[in-house]
């Protein structure tokens, strides 16, 4: 059952590469107590999350915060290694949380994860963001196309701002 505006996301644990390496974050960390801009890609240097979806958030993240967001993250089925590269040669690192869901547990129980082996992907996330406030959903687009990031863009994120 996918996650519904007004439940509460659940427990788990990512991962994500700093300069002093890999740290442990979980969702009590990023969400207790803040008003967060949370976007999923089904993985990390694929063409429409390298060239579109990720840009946005990137190129509107003073815009995002100063609509009373406290942070951004974007999480991905993929490792810390990857996810880390990913905001190093995007230059996000630092600007937005790179988060691995490595094992896909977080996708799976909030209910959007996608089998995308015909494409020699494994089990991925749905492309979708969302509005979390105090680990509460208060808005979430997912969209129905892997290949599109309109719905869940940040253009949109912002509207619903």
């Amino acid at each position: 059952m996918t996650i519904a505006v007004g439940e509460k996301l659940p427990a788990a644990t990512f991962k994500e590469k700093t300069a002093d390496g890999p740290v442990e974050i979980s969702t009590s960390d990023l969400f207790a107590g803040k008003r967060v801009v949370l976007f999923a890609v089904p993985g990390a240097f694929t063409p429409t999350c390298t060239l579109n979806h990720l840009p946005g958030y990137l190129e509107n993240r003073d815009a995002i915060l100063a609509r009373g967001v406290d942070d951004i993250a974007v999480i991905s089925v993929n490792d810390w290694h990857v996810m880390g590269a990913w905001a190093q040669h995007s230059g996000g690192m630092g600007k937005i949380h790179f988060l691995a869901d490595w094992d896909a547990s977080f996708t799976k129980a909030i209910g959007l994860d996608a089998d995308l082996s015909g494409g020699g992907l494994g089990v991925r996330s749905k492309r979708y963001s969302m509005l979390v406030d105090d680990g509460v959903v208060k808005s979430i687009n997912v969209e129905d196309n892997p290949g599109q990031a309109t719905v869940s863009s940040a253009a949109t994120m912002i509207e619903q701002l």
